[in-house]
């Protein structure tokens, strides 16, 4: 049985329920989204919370970065969530599972960000997320019941994949990234979203700990 953590919506969204990416800055930050997922957030059964669109996965979902190259993701037909087989991506990241919080519920998303990318990949050197925005589509049943902390890793040096049997990768230019979208290349929905704002995205550059 898997367990994931989630926040009800109304918590989550107070005032309204923002759809695509909304950065953070004036009158949505970082701060106040993170003290709501970890002073409402709560772990229930996955197969409940993919039915149930009044409570929110949480997903941290990390851009990878090394000057003004991006990481691409192929995601193969042998990765564990069927939904994204075959799909690109330029978002690492995952569900936050019960032993995110081993070290409190404030540290969650912190914790939940270095699993997922030491998992996935192996950064020569040091490295930290910057908190960029969120990504909340609710357009579709997956999006209904999801959102994304995005984030930025600035990488120093090498990346590379870990797991080989699930995943393909390798640093891109941004232009190249905006031609593959312009011909409709197979991105995942949340990952075509955050192409259409990369120069912005990956702008910052250093990362700062969260």
């Amino acid at each position: 049985m898997e367990f994931v953590h989630v926040v009800p919506r109304e918590r989550l969204f107070p005032e309204c329920y923002p759809q695509g990416f909304t950065p953070f800055g004036s009158g949505f930050s970082y701060a106040d989204f993170a003290a709501r997922v970890c002073e409402h957030g709560f772990f229930i059964e996955r197969r409940y919370a993919e039915r149930e669109p009044s409570l929110k996965q949480v997903i941290p979902y990390s851009l990878v970065a090394r000057g003004g190259d991006v990481l691409l993701l192929h995601r193969l037909g042998t990765g564990g969530e069927k939904r994204l087989h075959d799909k690109l991506s330029i978002g690492v990241g995952g569900h936050i599972d019960p032993i995110d919080a081993a070290d409190g519920a404030e540290r969650v998303l912190y914790a939940a960000t270095r699993r997922e990318i030491e998992e996935e990949l192996h950064l020569e050197g040091p490295w930290a997320a910057q908190p960029l925005g969120i990504l909340n589509d609710d357009a579709n049943a997956v999006g209904a019941v999801h959102v994304g902390l995005v984030q930025l890793v600035g990488a120093q040096g090498s990346v590379e994949i870990r797991e080989t049997d699930q995943l393909e990768g390798r640093l891109v230019d941004v232009r190249e990234l905006q031609r593959l979208a312009a011909e409709d290349a197979n991105f995942e929905t949340w990952s075509s979203l955050l192409v259409d704002r990369i120069d912005e995205l990956i702008a910052p550059a250093t990362a700062s700990v969260h």
